[in-house]
């Protein structure tokens, strides 16, 4: 499905060096904490280029995970490290989880006077308030990692591919089952996240089978047992299963989802179980849940981001394995499009997604399965992280 990437190839000129060590001067990557709203707050350091106003234009959801602190300074470095860095000029703000918030830094932006909008949604259907807002200035509106949907005021999404994350998670724990009746808990990311839903449907795929023909039960949701037949699950079905399951992206909710469900779990529902985390925040809740039961004798947990916190863990054989999605590739994938719009060229995509409205033309990153096998030679190796980072590697 994912096309041959020589367009990027052709920009290696343009941006070699996002391949570099980064410059050894500061960037401007330290935040002021003592900013009082951090729901409009403007993080980006960049120099003002264009007379007054900003080309680039970067929403993202919050500051409360880590994932999306790392994505402002990625964001930075991409543009500041760039041949374009004297050309053009960048501004990134965090929504804070708030759909209101995200619209006012998006009207913020459109008068900034952006000619390219890239936006990572707090909420996939409400966000389209804010991107039509965008698209009435004639902005290009590029989805960054989630999709917006039920709106035609999407240009392009850049993003992994969410399906393909699932399946892995799911096929993980389906290599590591042997014999039946086995336990299978259920858990989901937030139903107002389109990939949420991508990321369920990529695991129900290859879980299903092995649901129907009594490898696993499933411990924690009743709708998912009575859809146990059923291949292919609608989004109203899918929807009702992740009502029963959803984590909201909260550890703090999946640690209560986790003690509640096991307090109702039977016997027969404990002991060897398996455990579908949809992200690595709630991964490590949901495991510090099951590890403090007495009646669970061992677990197997998957999980998304690879997190630091969660790779310790996984050497530490607190968790079981991470789907890596090298975000350094995403981030140099959007702002390869929005310098290439800005420049009157058309990126080339790999795929498209139906947001509802319409297809979204798309570039896909692939994803990788990290566990204790290969955390060395896939995070470590390729320099995303550093061994001194961690305890317990050889």
């Amino acid at each position: 499905m994912i096309k041959s990437r020589k367009w990027l190839l052709l920009l290696v000129a343009i941006l070699a060096v996002f391949m570099l060590v980064a410059c050894t001067e500061d960037t401007g990557g330290e935040t002021d904490d003592s900013v009082q709203d951090p729901a409009t707050e403007v993080e980006s350091d960049s120099e003002d280029k264009s007379g007054g106003e900003v080309n680039i234009g970067i929403v993202l959801p919050t500051r409360d995970e880590p994932r999306w602190v790392q994505d402002e300074q990625r964001f930075k470095d991409a543009l500041e490290n760039s041949d374009y860095s004297d050309q053009y000029s960048t501004e990134i703000l965090f929504s804070q989880g708030s759909s209101a918030n995200e619209l006012q830094n998006v009207e913020t932006l459109i008068s900034r006077g952006i000619d390219t909008l890239i936006i990572a949604p707090h909420d996939g259907d409400a966000a389209g308030a804010a991107v039509q807002a965008a698209a009435n200035e004639g902005i290009t509106v590029i989805a960054y990692d989630r999709l917006i949907t039920n709106t035609e005021a999407v240009d392009y999404y850049v993003t992994f591919d969410s399906f393909a994350v699932g399946e892995a998670q799911g096929n993980y724990l389906i290599d590591h089952a042997e014999g039946k009746g086995l336990p299978l808990y259920l858990f989901a990311g937030a139903a107002s996240d389109n990939n949420a839903f991508l990321f369920f449907e990529g695991a129900w795929s290859v879980l299903q089978p092995k649901i129907a023909d009594g490898t696993f039960v499933v411990a924690n949701s009743s709708e998912a047992e009575a859809l146990a037949d059923k291949a292919e699950l609608t989004r109203d079905e899918q929807g009702r299963i992740l009502g029963q399951v959803t984590t909201n992206w909260d550890p703090n909710e999946a640690i209560n989802k986790a003690q509640t469900q096991l307090t109702a779990a039977g016997d027969e529902m404990k002991g060897d179980v398996f455990i579908l985390a949809p992200n690595d925040g709630t991964a490590r809740s949901i495991a510090d849940t099951f590890a403090a039961d007495s009646d669970i004798t061992s677990y197997l947990i998957t999980g998304q981001d690879a997190e630091m916190a969660s790779i310790q863990y996984i050497i530490d054989g607190k968790q079981s394995m991470t789907v890596f999605k090298d975000v350094r590739n995403l981030v140099t994938d959007a702002m390869v499009m929005a310098i290439m719009l800005l420049e009157g060229a058309n990126p080339e995509t790999t795929g498209s997604y139906d947001n509802g409205a319409k297809d979204i033309p798309a570039i896909q990153s692939e994803v990788i399965v990290v566990d204790q096998d290969n955390v060395q030679s896939a995070l470590i190796d390729s320099e995303y992280y550093d061994a001194s980072d961690f305890t317990g590697l050889e």
